[in-house]
């Protein structure tokens, strides 16, 4: 005879969690995320970057993990799981353990061997499906993994938001052909929408750039919020683009037969684009404007690996700064830093303020414009001499760029690269991001599978990441008010938030018997049964954030309870009897 056990779910008392709520917003917090999450006790930091997670915060992420879960399995993905602590060779082999630069955690064993703690893991996916298979009857396939990643992030916020350890999902898709990968990607996209729209999250898909991940197809997923980091834009017709991803549409090249000579004009005290041209304003008979001029900015790159740093000047229109994030996508995986003091010391020829093109070729330095510079178009630019400008300099006449880079800021009001209106600017965070990898890491592992016709056919894959602990603080962006959090039924901790609004032990004891009918009807029920006024107890419930509230107070006596719905503020009297069964229904229609 076999003993059947039943487990019994142990109601979760506020008495004994493991919980303390704080009054004060913690000092280094700068958004609402990390606030509440840190006040309401979800998580505690450790140190820069780095956090644990309490048991109410890891509930929440716990939660979100099956969501995601739950939809990759859905879409055929099968998980696994490697190791964080990796070995060298595999990175070395695609040069990544110099790309990723500093943003990589190196470490060595007792035995002086070389290792990282993993920031994603495209070379042991590789890896694992070259060892496991070798036929085509074995694709496609799609392996995923959920676990912890690390990055040293040079200046680590905003909480959980952008730490140096977090929980990701990342996935990959290993196909025989180009249209194989295609319809892999689509698939990991509408899984990804499920995902979101699950968690209830508003957000926008946008074309963004593959950075160190390399290939080709690449779009974000974006949760829409004021604090986030990520500045997309979007247009009414539809187009929509992280800001690093934006083209810029290339006017037509100009004639240049006719036009005026290119002069040396006396400019003194004009080192920046609005001194220059108030000056030519009121020293000429032309009219000037800041996109009239070229503004050319130093910077200093390093390749990876490389020793030594190279000069590099960027040009773009004067109405326009640097945007140095798109500068660096553009020039990545190399280093990218503005120029110093000492740089402009080392380097006599840049004389700060009036650098033009002409010292910058005369002195091998490389020059890259932005792609609205074509030939024939004509510019005021520094004459590479103190208080001197130079007016007329028509490009592909006077000088002759090394090639063009998207550097210069995009800005509400610009035209969308595909014509699709006017441009506005949003911020964001990033919660996904899926890219066409191509053969970038077959090649460099020689992943093959031998065809129906006994040929080797080179895999293709594709990659696909969602920061599991990064959603946390995404919804919780997207979902507070004054009072806390307002998380979606979706992913709160508990279904239901019982508070005793008293002292005695009638009050306590009718409190213990609605929580007790809330979990028989399968509901998670957190209890406030502390010894503390009932205003304290309302103001932890308004921060823990729990969709619903029941409040046996006063009520009681009369035969009824109160309900709370955390999101509107809306308060019902119900009757006590049948309470359960009223509940269970406003959570599972909700």
């Amino acid at each position: 005879m076999t003993a059947v056990a039943t487990l019994t779910r142990v109601l979760t008392r506020m008495s004994s969690l493991f919980l303390r709520t704080l009054r004060e917003d913690p000092a280094d917090a700068e958004v609402p995320s990390h606030k509440l999450l840190v006040r309401a006790g979800y998580v505690r930091r450790v140190a820069p970057g780095v956090y644990s997670w309490l048991p109410l915060g890891l509930k929440v992420l716990r939660r979100i993990e099956n969501v995601v879960r739950e939809e990759m399995d859905a879409m055929g993905g099968q998980e696994i799981q490697f190791p964080a602590l990796l070995p060298r060779e595999p990175y070395q082999a695609t040069n990544r353990w110099t790309e990723y630069g500093p943003a990589l955690f190196r470490i060595k064993d007792r035995k002086g061997a070389d290792y990282l703690l993993g920031p994603t893991h495209e070379e042991l996916f590789t890896l694992a499906v070259k060892g496991e298979y070798s036929s085509y009857k074995d694709y496609p396939v799609v392996l995923y993994q959920i676990q912890n990643k690390y990055r040293d992030e040079e200046r680590p916020r905003a909480g959980i938001l952008r730490g140096r350890e977090f929980l990701m999902k990342d996935s990959y898709s290993f196909d025989l052909s180009d249209e194989g990968l295609s319809e892999s990607y689509r698939k990991h996209r509408e899984a990804y929408v499920k995902i979101f729209d699950r968690l209830g999250l508003t957000y926008v898909i946008v074309a963004a750039t593959s950075g160190a991940m390399g290939g080709s197809a690449s779009e974000e997923f974006l949760a829409e919020s004021a604090t986030g980091e990520d500045t997309f834009v979007r247009s009414a017709g539809g187009y929509a683009a992280n800001v690093e991803a934006v083209t810029t549409p290339a006017p037509p090249a100009r004639e240049i037969e006719g036009l005026a000579p290119a002069q040396v004009h006396h400019t003194p005290d004009t080192p920046t684009i609005e001194s220059l041209v108030a000056f030519l304003n009121a020293h000429t008979d032309r009219t000037f404007t800041a996109a009239d001029t070229l503004k050319n900015v130093l910077v200093k790159i390093k390749q990876p690996g490389a020793d030594e740093w190279e000069l590099l000047g960027v040009g773009v229109p004067g109405d326009r700064e640097v945007d140095m994030k798109r500068l660096e996508a553009g020039l990545e995986p190399a280093q990218v830093e503005l120029l110093e003091e000492a740089d402009f010391a080392r380097h006599d020829f840049l004389v700060k303020g009036y650098i033009g093109p002409g010292a910058l070729a005369a002195n091998g330095v490389r020059y890259l414009v932005d792609p609205r510079i074509v030939p024939g178009t004509a510019w005021v630019t520094g004459a590479d001499k103190a208080d001197h400008h130079v007016v007329d300099l028509v490009c592909g006449r006077d000088f002759t760029p090394d090639g063009t880079i998207e550097a210069a800021e995009v800005r509400a009001g610009d035209l969308a690269p595909d014509g699709s209106g006017e441009l506005e600017a949003a911020r964001g965070i990033e919660i996904g991001h899926i890219f066409q990898l191509g053969r970038k890491y077959a090649d460099a592992f020689a992943l093959d599978a031998l065809g129906p016709d006994s040929k080797p056919i080179r895999i293709t894959m594709g990659s696909y990441g969602i920061g599991v602990s990064r959603l946390v603080a995404a919804v919780a962006e997207q979902c507070h008010d004054e009072s806390g959090l307002v998380w979606p039924r979706s992913v709160a901790p508990f279904d239901v938030h019982v508070v005793v609004a008293g002292k005695s032990a009638e009050l306590l004891e009718g409190g213990e018997a609605v929580a007790a009918e809330l979990e028989a009807q399968g509901l998670s029920v957190l209890l406030d049964d502390r010894k503390a006024s009932p205003g304290v107890k309302f103001a932890d419930a308004e921060l823990v954030g729990v969709p619903t509230i029941v409040v046996v107070g006063r009520g009681l006596a009369d035969g009824t309870v109160e309900l709370k719905d955390r999101a509107t503020g809306e308060r019902t009297e119900i009757p006590r009897e049948g309470v359960a069964g009223h509940v269970a229904g406003v959570v599972r229609g909700g």
